[in-house]
């Protein structure tokens, strides 16, 4: 497995452990409400029952009312409740009756003022200790005539939720959650291998697309060697050079390919240069120094009219730019300078000091650093410098008898160390 497969399989079981956390507190309320709404439909079948069972608890005979209704209480209580309480239909209680339960906690739970509600409702008690009880409020209904209530009179419950039911509870929610996570792996399996599949077929049409691009990039820099007589391997040098310097200054990602398109295209906008400019064997003249300067803006307008060039604009456009604001087209000065371009000032400098030119031989390595020490803080940035010196040599050795098929075979593997793209 590959890391994109190991982070997809990683993020569905996080996934599912996700929803089964989710699901669990979820679960436990479903099963609270559940256990609720069954005491109190209980509550309220109860106390119909018992309003036929014992009529006389509710006709208003005193003598028949104490005697029915203590009956009836006992006869709630030790089974669905801990506490029974009736009251008449003026709302004075008529009985009491609790278990042993019930009489420990009767003083935890809150007094109120006489009945007089229309319809049953409940309330879910936290009592000290842990205990968890509900105390449900029923309007005991007599013969019923639309739109007249006729309430006979109120019964009150107290049931505390025993352990037993606790733990049922708790395992409904838990098996609920792992019914959850199940579901939601079993669905992560099926979907699986067609993310991977998908992504796998996305990836090769970028790398597709992406070695279309290079392969632009190659054609365009061998075009511009050709009008500036020389072949591509300085665009391969200067372009291997500047990532071996970025490297050490920790560019990498989009930074670092932008790097290393817009070293290799540095010179794109020679093309628009006059042959009798470009190729001019003597010295320019300042009208022709001048129209050879356009280049940047000429590489500019190039590189701005192809999409997938766009990142390499800062070294095209600036690479002319000096550390001490003297360079050209716009004077930038100091970090003012894109780092990409400060980076490739040096390495492009480098390379036509060292390397052999149609027109002139390669200088000797010690030259070459001389030369670059006399520019440190006037033409180029201290900070790269500072970081090139102690490599310099290095690369003078792998480059000095490379010819142009052996730099390229350098610079493809940062392409495909940054791209990651197969040669």
């Amino acid at each position: 497995m590959d890391s994109f497969q190991i982070k997809t399989a990683r993020r569905i079981a996080l996934v599912s452990l996700a929803l089964a956390c989710i699901s669990s507190p979820v679960a436990w309320w479903m099963e609270r409400e559940h256990a609720e709404d069954a005491a109190v439909a209980m509550a309220i079948e109860e106390s119909q029952r018992l309003l036929a069972q014992h009529p006389e608890a509710f006709s208003g005979d005193p003598r028949l009312m104490a005697g029915s209704g203590q009956k009836a209480a006992m006869a709630l209580t030790g089974g669905l409740f801990d506490i029974a309480e009736l009251y008449d239909r003026q709302g004075s209680k008529i009985a009491e009756s609790s278990t042993t339960k019930g009489e420990l906690i009767e003083g935890q739970v809150p007094s109120h003022g006489r009945p007089g509600y229309q319809s049953s409702f409940y309330e879910s008690l936290e009592l000290p200790g842990g205990a968890w009880a509900l105390r449900i409020f029923v309007p005991l209904q007599g013969e019923q005539t639309p739109g007249v209530p006729d309430v006979r009179g109120y019964f009150e419950g107290v049931r505390v939720i025993p352990e037993w039911q606790r733990r049922q509870m708790l395992s409904g929610a838990m098996t609920s959650a792992m019914l959850v996570a199940l579901a939601a792996l079993l669905c992560g399996a099926v979907l699986y291998p067609v993310v991977v599949h998908l992504t796998a077929e996305n990836r090769q049409k970028a790398r597709d697309i992406l070695r279309a691009n290079i392969s632009m990039m190659e054609a365009l820099g061998r075009a511009i060697a050709k009008r500036d007589s020389d072949t591509g391997a300085h665009n391969y040098r200067v372009a291997w050079i500047a990532s071996r310097i970025a490297e050490r200054l920790g560019l990498k990602g989009e930074q670092m390919q932008a790097l290393i398109v817009g070293s290799f295209l540095h010179d794109i906008g020679k093309i628009a240069i006059p042959d009798a400019v470009l190729l001019k064997p003597g010295k320019l003249t300042d009208e022709e120094f001048d129209l050879m300067r356009t280049h940047v803006h000429q590489g500019e307008e190039i590189i701005g009219s192809i999409e997938a060039l766009g990142p390499a604009s800062e070294v095209v456009c600036a690479h002319h730019e000096k550390w001490d604001g003297s360079g050209y087209p716009r004077g930038l000065k100091g970090v003012g300078i894109p780092l990409s371009a400060r980076i490739f000032a040096v390495a492009d400098v480098y390379d036509a000091l060292s390397s052999r030119r149609p027109y002139k031989a390669p200088m000797a390595f010690d030259d070459v650093m001389a030369i670059l020490q006399q520019g440190r803080g006037h033409h180029f940035d201290p900070g790269v410098m500072q970081v090139f010196e102690p490599m310099a040599f290095e690369i003078f050795q792998r480059l000095s008898a490379a010819d142009e098929t052996q730099c390229r075979q350098l610079l493809r593997t940062q392409l495909e160390r940054y791209f990651q793209v197969a040669s």
